[in-house]
């Protein structure tokens, strides 16, 4: 028995020793983030935990981690649009985002977590989100975009959008390369663990909880009650995290209390491995050994093409419930167009509900094709599909699609027109957010926003109403 424990005692020495002489010799940032004391608190646990895992506690550790877990003092985070709200409210929602090389999903997910919560349920959440990506035009056309569709949102102290500059981020060179993964997917992920640490560490002080979501994620409606009343049966319950969604990242909450220990869990090992086996860690670290989850899901993946460049991800939860949509309603409407229609060709073919279409010969930018409603509807899905049904040939390749208001009763146009979405692909669906002022919507233009020498066919512009 002796034996045994000095060789118990011999691989403990040989396991830990190796770890402070790494972090004394190799310190992974020169920011220094951590204090040494953190690192080698952290290293010795995570050794423990290798021999050990039944007769340590680490809850006590993580509390002595704490007690000098301070938001990062040298991360400088700026607002690009909005403000945090004065009062502290339930839950920060945080969106980490960057540009992808097909197309972005940013902006359909901030459309789902908007239109799937309540007035009274917005009034307990903002939504947080970090333009991670350093392309400048990126950042400038994204910010456009969320300050027109979401302007409402971000008047009310509910959306916020951060940046933070790359000098703030550890090196991305020279970096472990851990799984087989190669050197670019290496600094990928490392620069990701990064861009979720600086998005939890602005989202702190504005909330009790924290829920983390990727950029291409779509709810069903009403999730942000059922996470209310899920965190007050769980109030009393040891936790670290509790999932909503067992995809990756997604749908996983956290105290805000905890997150500034959780954010120097990721610098530290921001190059080991991806956020969410860091994560699993983390629980392992805090004795979380089953994690918490809840079913069927509240946030379904959306889209195929990855952040990462050259990745294809058709990832879907199998316990997403999935909302049915009806058909559209297109109430009656007159439809005027200043594009050059063939012959043959009437722009009410693209507003009837069955398989004619409108084609034009060209497409010039400025040119539009206008649904002028009969009377004002509240109108709460626009979709709109161009191109051959078949092949996807003679799409717009360019275009938006605009809810207009009428204070003068014009017959063939509005007063005032905000922008509902930009076609990718050629097609738009989308459900609308809000209505202007309370009014209701009088008219659905498709704007040309870049000329086109070729035909374009615009199959459908369909309108759903209550």
């Amino acid at each position: 028995m002796k034996d045994f424990l000095w060789i118990l005692i011999v691989i403990a020495i040989a396991m830990v020793f190796p770890i402070f002489f790494f972090i004394k010799e190799n310190p992974f940032d020169t920011a220094s983030f951590l204090s040494l004391q953190e690192k080698e608190m952290v290293a010795w646990q995570r050794a423990r935990m290798q021999i050990s895992p039944s007769r340590t506690n680490y809850v006590e550790t993580f509390k002595d981690m704490q007690k000098n877990s301070e938001p990062l003092k040298n991360v400088d985070s700026c607002i690009l649009i909005g403000a945090p709200p004065v009062k502290k409210r339930l839950l920060t929602i945080g969106i980490s985002s960057m540009k992808r090389p097909q197309r972005s999903y940013l902006l359909d997910t901030l459309e789902s977590l908007f239109y799937s919560s309540s007035l009274s349920e917005q009034k307990h959440f903002i939504v947080l989100v970090h333009l991670a990506d350093p392309d400048p035009m990126w950042h400038s056309q994204m910010i456009s975009n969320i300050s027109t569709i979401f302007k409402p949102y971000i008047q009310a102290s509910q959306l916020v959008v951060i940046n933070t500059p790359l000098k703030s981020y550890l090196p991305l060179k020279s970096l472990k390369r851990n799984f087989n993964d190669t050197p670019t997917y290496v600094a990928f992920r490392s620069k990701r663990n990064m861009d979720y640490a600086f998005l939890m560490n602005f989202a702190t002080n504005h909330s009790d909880y924290f829920l983390m979501i990727e950029d291409d994620v779509k709810c069903v409606p009403g999730f942000v009650t059922q996470i209310a009343t899920t965190v007050s049966a769980w109030e009393n319950k040891p936790w670290v995290t509790l999932e909503f969604s067992p995809l990756g990242f997604t749908g996983k909450l956290f105290r805000t209390k905890d997150l500034p220990c959780f954010v120097n869990f990721l610098l530290l090992f921001y190059q080991e491995m991806p956020c969410d086996s860091l994560l699993s860690h983390f629980h392992d670290l805090l004795m979380q050994q089953t994690p918490v989850q809840f079913l069927p899901s509240l946030f379904q993946h959306m889209g195929n093409y990855s952040s990462s460049e050259g990745k294809f991800n058709s990832l879907k939860d199998i316990e997403f419930e999935e909302d049915d949509i009806s058909s559209p309603n297109n109430p009656a409407a007159s439809i005027y167009t200043s594009l050059k229609a063939t012959n043959d060709s009437v722009p009410m073919n693209a507003y009837s509900l069955n398989r004619n279409f409108f084609y034009a010969k060209s497409a010039e930018a400025g040119r539009h094709l206008t649904v002028v409603l009969d009377s004002p509807a509240n109108v709460f899905r626009v979709q709109v599909l161009t191109g051959s049904d078949l092949k996807g040939e003679n799409q717009l390749k360019e275009g938006q699609i605009e809810l207009g208001y009428s204070y003068t009763n014009q017959i063939n146009d509005c007063d005032d027109y905000i922008l509902l979405g930009l076609l990718v692909n050629g097609i738009l669906n989308k459900q609308v957010l809000s209505n202007k002022s309370g009014k209701k919507v009088k008219c659905v233009r498709l704007l040309v926003t870049a000329t086109s020498s070729s035909g374009i066919i615009v199959r459908h512009i369909n309108i759903w109403v209550k």
